[in-house]
């Protein structure tokens, strides 16, 4: 393989990536807590699109519990939107475990 090649294929694997994440920026993912009664929607850029509460949880005497809610329900989506990432990037490698790659979600 020549020098110009692996350039070539360097240059397109970065091309499908922009394309990935653009892809990835229009997906979404639901985190829930409390037996979704708390729901937290993200993007594939892991960016937080909403929050979404039963009126039941929310009680100004319960506070903590409602920030532990929304906290646990954040994480859920973010760590759904992390693996949505990771499947949209084997795609596109083919399953190869590339360095550095697999950090960019």
């Amino acid at each position: 393989m020549d020098m110009s090649s692996l350039m070539q294929q360097a240059q397109q694997i970065q091309q499908n990536m922009a394309k990935v994440q653009e892809e990835l920026a229009k997906k979404t993912v639901t985190g829930t807590a409390g037996g979704g009664m708390v729901t937290v929607t993200v993007n594939g850029k892991s960016e937080v699109l909403s929050v979404v509460l039963e009126k039941t949880v929310i009680d100004p005497n319960e506070a903590e519990m409602l920030q532990d809610l929304i906290t646990a329900a954040t994480n859920d989506a973010l760590r759904r939107a992390k693996e949505m990432g990771k499947s949209e990037l084997g795609k596109l490698t083919g399953g190869m475990n590339i360095p550095g790659l697999s950090n960019m979600f």
